[in-house]
């Protein structure tokens, strides 16, 4: 007897708590959505160029965040890293970052560590701790990321479109001026040129 009043008080505890929703970026309630994605679905986007800067466009997928799946408590993703391609040195404040790479061949540097990487390793990078990598094989390596936080997202979207939108190069002023508004998701230590 005592049993079965502890299950249904558990059962009334879990179904009560489930009913609390999450919050979205913009403190708005929202459902979550289980969600099952083959390798190429997703909200897919590509980083608009920096003017006067060249470089390959390079294609990610938001796959659930708080747009996509509502998930209130991380971020996931993938992103084709064009040959010769890199990721900028950059921290990210609040959040921390699993970088997988799938394929490929990289340069990466973790705070003062430097290391050569090849497919299948696995890149921890703590809040508030610096990361740049570099493709350095001879295809495009298939990135995975997982953010323990949304907000990089949201500096996801205002650099890019939606993929087969026209990607506009961003003036050097339009860069600065998301950079500042999302200084809390990311901090690049060197302006890009």
């Amino acid at each position: 007897m005592r049993y079965a009043a502890f299950l249904a008080g558990l059962s009334a505890l879990l179904i009560c708590g489930s009913a609390v929703a999450p919050f979205d970026v913009q403190n708005q309630p929202h459902k979550t959505t289980p969600l099952i994605l083959e390798k190429n679905e997703g909200e897919r986007r590509v980083w608009r160029p920096l003017e006067g800067v060249q470089g390959l466009p390079s294609l990610f997928i938001l796959k659930v965040d708080p747009r996509n799946g509502g998930s209130s408590h991380l971020v996931f993703g993938t992103e084709d890293l064009p040959v010769g391609g890199r990721i900028d040195a950059h921290r990210h404040p609040t959040s921390d970052e699993i970088l997988f790479l799938q394929n490929g061949f990289a340069r990466v540097s973790v705070d003062n560590k430097v290391r050569e990487v090849h497919a299948g390793a696995t890149v921890f990078i703590p809040a508030d701790v610096r990361i740049s990598a570099v493709n350095l094989g001879k295809e495009p390596i298939h990135l995975i990321y997982v953010f323990s936080a949304p907000g990089f997202d949201e500096f996801m979207r205002a650099e890019s479109v939606r993929e087969g939108e026209q990607a506009v190069p961003l003036t050097k002023a339009e860069d600065a001026a998301i950079l500042a508004k999302h200084a809390h998701a990311v901090v690049y230590e060197e302006p890009l040129k």
